[in-house]
C-alpha cells in the first residue's frame, strides 16, 4: 500500500473512517466556559452523537475532569485504544504532538478545519495512520 492512500480526501473515505471510529481522542479540548469555540462545541457533538471522548487538552493544568469525562495530559497516557485523535491545534503546533501520536498509534488523526500540517500527515501516513486534514 502507497503511504497516500492513508491521506483521506474524498466524502466517502471520510464517511467509512467516522462509521469506523467510536473512542475519538480530542488534542486540544478546551473547558466547557470556552463552549462557544469548536474546540468544545464539536467534542460536545461528537459525544451527543454516540461517541466516547476522551479529553487531551493542552492547557488548563487543575482540570481534570471535561464534558464528565477524566482529563489526560498526554495521548500515550489513555488507557486503551483509541480510534480517532480530534485535533484542535495550531497546524504548527501539531509537530510537537508528533512523537506522542507515533507511541500511542491511533487509526487515523484528524486536523480540524484550518489545521494542516503536511509533513505530520507524511509522518502518520506512513506509519499506517489515516490522515484526514483541514475538515
Amino acid at each position: 500500500m502507497n503511504w497516500q492512500d492513508n491521506i483521506l480526501d474524498s466524502t466517502e473515505q471520510i464517511r467509512a473512517l467516522i462509521f469506523a471510529s467510536r473512542r475519538i481522542a480530542v488534542l486540544g479540548i478546551k473547558t466547557e466556559a470556552q463552549a462557544d469555540q469548536p474546540s468544545v462545541y464539536v467534542p460536545i457533538y461528537l459525544q451527543e452523537a454516540g461517541f466516547e471522548i476522551v479529553p487531551v487538552p493542552v492547557y488548563y493544568p487543575d482540570t481534570t475532569v471535561i464534558l464528565g469525562r477524566q482529563v489526560y495530559r498526554r495521548l500515550i497516557d489513555i488507557p486503551g485504544q483509541i480510534d480517532m485523535v480530534d485535533v484542535f491545534r495550531r497546524s504548527h503546533d501539531v509537530t510537537g504532538h508528533i512523537d506522542d501520536v507515533l507511541a500511542k498509534r491511533p487509526s487515523s488523526v484528524w486536523f480540524q478545519s484550518g489545521i494542516r500540517n503536511d509533513a505530520a500527515a507524511e509522518i502518520f501516513a506512513k506509519a499506517g495512520i489515516k490522515v484526514v486534514q483541514d475538515r
